[in-house]
């Protein structure tokens, strides 16, 4: 393995006020600012503005995870609230799209509030009108100790619908605020598609008809990958020795038709947020796992980036992943890939990302992405030019080199 001793996260900071966090999204979500850092300058734009920055021959790569309504809430006898907040589906499957179809019942890990006053035995429920009939959704413990919640539902309706009815959409903790009926809305980017994110990936709420639009027209072609956005990527960085921190692991999904679309722009990808940046690379390494060994698992440990190995081309790893399909469409992983200062990008050409915490692996990642000390440089830019900040803030277009 290459030799990170540490990473010490303390350096990865910056004065973050609560002033400076954008609680709501501005109106119209395009008129948001647009911070430029290209050939090495820095420049202020609006995003309605993007397309007259990426280079000509660009692609760019979305992901089209839609957010769930993740948090749900319960009452015991006693007038307890308990919240039961979906994380990732294990019965009657692990994928995501399978799970979502499910009926009458589906088991799920979840993180449980108030959790000590549920008893090991107790059934809690709530019950909604839904088209003239009464449905009643209950949950109880399927396993206590790893907080996995059994579902059960009197209806036919998928596990979809129900959450649909009886959950609300996840907004970040930093908001420090109850969610809205316009964040159904808001904390959903305009091309969300597949269920299961229960967090947004934010820098494509910037992107309106009208701006996919200016793009298009201007040639920049696109690509959609889904990764489903865990609770993780809000999980504060706790150890000095950032990689020392338990990576969440999120589920990424790839088309057949996505995979040829990089191979055959693999030389012009501009990924949109930072869960898209995560996907690509851990494409390229499942690439590298096929290479070395066909029956390989998608699965891409935090640290597999930074071991000594012979790496192939990007477009020989993605050739080893399409070749993987062999009759199917779409392609199930999961990654928990850490990227920070000494990765070096095999399909990542930029990034359309917002700003991030302090101390965070997201904050990593772009330092790793524009070098030290750019990093700090373009984050004191955007405080001295009023920015805001995190889920619904303002965004950047970053492209190194």
């Amino acid at each position: 393995m290459a030799d990170f001793k540490a990473i010490d996260i303390k350096t990865y900071t910056y004065e973050l006020t609560d002033d400076r966090i954008a609680k709501k999204p501005v109106e119209p979500r395009d008129s948001s600012k647009l911070l430029v850092y290209q050939n090495g300058e820095v420049k202020h734009q609006q995003f309605t503005d993007l397309s007259d920055f990426l280079p000509s021959n660009s692609t760019l790569v979305f992901n089209d995870t839609k957010v769930i309504p993740a948090r749900l809430h319960f009452s015991r006898s006693t007038g307890a609230l308990i919240e039961v907040f979906l994380l990732n589906p294990m019965l009657p499957s692990s994928v995501m799209a399978v799970a979502m179809e499910a009926k009458n019942t589906a088991v799920w890990k979840c993180v449980v509030g108030n959790k000590k006053k549920w008893k090991t035995d107790e059934v809690l429920t709530i019950s909604h009108q839904i088209s003239d009939q009464e449905i009643t959704l209950s949950v109880s413990w399927e396993n206590q100790d790893e907080n996995r919640v059994r579902f059960r539902w009197n209806s036919n309706l998928q596990f979809s619908e129900i959450i649909e009815e009886f959950g609300k959409i996840p907004l970040p903790p930093y908001l420090n605020r109850a969610a809205e009926n316009s964040d159904i809305e808001d904390y959903q980017t305009v091309y969300s598609k597949i269920e299961g994110a229960v967090a947004a990936p934010t820098a494509g709420l910037h992107f309106t008809d009208s701006v996919l639009n200016k793009i298009a027209a201007k040639g920049i072609k696109n690509v959609y990958i889904t990764l489903h956005v865990g609770a993780g990527t809000f999980m504060p960085v706790k150890h000095e020795n950032a990689l020392e921190h338990p990576m969440h692991n999120e589920q990424l999904v790839f088309t057949k038709e996505a995979i040829q679309g990089l191979i055959e722009n693999i030389d012009s990808l501009i990924p949109v947020g930072t869960t898209s940046m995560r996907s690509l690379e851990s494409l390229y390494w499942y690439g590298v796992k096929l290479i070395q060994n066909p029956g390989s698992e998608f699965f891409i440990e935090k640290l597999f980036p930074y071991e000594d190995q012979i790496l192939p081309t990007s477009k020989e790893a993605l050739e080893a992943v399409l070749a993987k399909f062999d009759g199917q469409n779409t392609l199930v992983g999961q990654t928990e890939i850490l990227i920070f200062p000494g990765y070096e990008f095999k399909l990542c050409k930029g990034l359309v990302t917002n700003f991030h915490q302090p101390q965070s692996t997201l904050l990593l990642l772009v330092a790793a992405l524009v070098g030290e000390p750019k990093w700090k440089e373009i984050y004191q830019e955007a405080l001295q030019n009023d920015y805001r900040f995190l889920s619904f803030g303002d965004s950047s277009l970053l492209i190194p080199g």
